[in-house]
């Protein structure tokens, strides 16, 4: 336990936070900081063919210790975070046995961290959790899963009578900004199929998520005296608010759940000559997905009808439900479901209300289902990890390098 907590510690203690706004790759400088660690590492510990190219992918080598052929699988984690809130100096607590009750993150500024409304963290009484000190995010989306793929390609590499196949493991960078797999070279991975180690609590086990894509709405307005303003002004800021009083107010994140979608209003700026809205969509079912982009678009045609041609409407899409590329392989949910429930742990199968570079994966031809890394609450104060939970994931994966050489 005290070596996975000092592999963790020493991963979030680095500032590796993303920047949606930059054009570079990776987008910030300081994530080469921890990139460069990583790969020390992965030598240190007796990974092979360790490279990092000049985008910060990193990948790496555990060659088979069989006499027959396996399929090659993979491992992939990401090693930024998000910009959401800030990752600079984490100072993490350590929380022995925990008993249950409130966690007190930051006296001063009396955040508390409480199973009241976490009701999650019930389900750790008696682990050790691995908190923030409630200035910063603490960083487990996803060096849990770093902290969890090395350690256990160590174990592999020290105990040689487990058998496997050959093993590659990835970690990238910018994923939290939806860029992680972009740069990802999935024909020099070489894998046949691959796990993303990025999934919440302990049992998580994921092959759906969202199709997602992002709206812009731009409204030029007309600014005129108000006192004279009448049949002349055109008012973006009351354009703005009409397009938004057009979306189905029930279909929101605080609102939704399961594999229900929504449109997530994220950012609006506005004055009377301009107005700007950025909208996400997301959705599982892809038939839903189209009609929720119609909708924006019907919108803006009726706005244009009302006020003329004023509002253009800009939508892109993000990413796709990597269920479609998962289901004809699904053998590969089923060894890590095998995996999960030889070590007593319950599979929680379900949809992703999100992406993950897996998603993206899946599609460029390397099928990656979600496993969990064990963390809860990310991009915020109150993120925690049950190391517990990381000891459990590193036990997963071992189990699923075993079974993969056994079938």
């Amino acid at each position: 336990m005290q070596h996975i907590i000092d592999r963790f510690i020493s991963y979030i203690t680095v500032d590796t936070q993303s920047d949606p706004k930059s054009d570079t790759t990776p987008s910030t400088k300081k994530q080469w900081t921890l990139a460069h660690k990583l790969v020390e590492e992965l030598k240190q510990i007796g990974m092979q063919d360790v490279v990092i190219d000049d985008k910060a992918y990193i990948m790496a080598t555990l060659p088979s210790n069989l006499q027959k052929e396996v399929p090659t699988i993979g491992f992939i984690s990401h090693f930024d975070t998000s910009p959401d809130f800030t990752s600079n100096d984490v100072k993490p607590q350590i929380i022995k046995n925990y008993d249950g009750g409130d966690i007190v993150l930051n006296k001063a500024e009396n955040i508390i961290l409480s199973p009241s409304y976490f009701d999650d963290l019930l389900q750790y009484k008696g682990n050790t959790l691995i908190t923030t000190d409630g200035t910063t995010l603490l960083g487990a989306d996803d060096k849990a899963g770093i902290t969890e793929i090395i350690t256990a390609m160590e174990y592999l590499i020290q105990h040689p009578e487990i058998k496997h196949g050959k093993i590659r493991v990835g970690f990238t960078p910018d994923e939290e900004i939806g860029r992680g797999a972009h740069h990802f070279d999935v024909a020099a991975f070489g894998a046949d199929w691959a796990y993303t180690m990025d999934g919440s609590q302990i049992g998580e086990l994921e092959y759906e998520n969202f199709n997602a894509a992002g709206a812009k709405i731009t409204i030029k307005g007309k600014s005129v005296h108000p006192g004279y303003a009448k049949g002349k002004m055109v008012n973006a800021i009351l354009i703005a608010n009409d397009f938004i009083s057009q979306l189905p107010g029930h279909e929101v994140p605080q609102k939704t759940t399961g594999r229900e979608g929504f449109f997530h209003v994220h950012h609006m700026k506005g004055e009377i000559e301009l107005a700007e809205i950025e909208i996400i969509i997301r959705d599982h079912d892809l038939k839903k997905f189209e009609q929720r982009k119609e909708l924006l678009q019907y919108i803006t045609e009726n706005l244009k009808a009302e006020y003329g041609d004023f509002v253009s409407l800009d939508i892109k899409d993000q990413y796709f439900n990597m269920r479609e590329k998962i289901e004809p392989v699904m053998h590969i949910v089923e060894i890590a479901k095998e995996a999960m429930e030889s070590l007593g742990i319950t599979p929680i199968i379900k949809p992703i209300r999100g992406g993950t570079d897996g998603s993206q994966l899946s599609y460029m031809g390397l099928p990656c289902p979600n496993i969990f890394a064990g963390g809860h609450n990310f991009h915020g104060k109150y993120e925690y990890v049950p190391v517990e939970s990381m000891q459990k994931a590193v036990d997963v994966i071992v189990k699923i390098c075993e079974l993969t050489a056994k079938r």
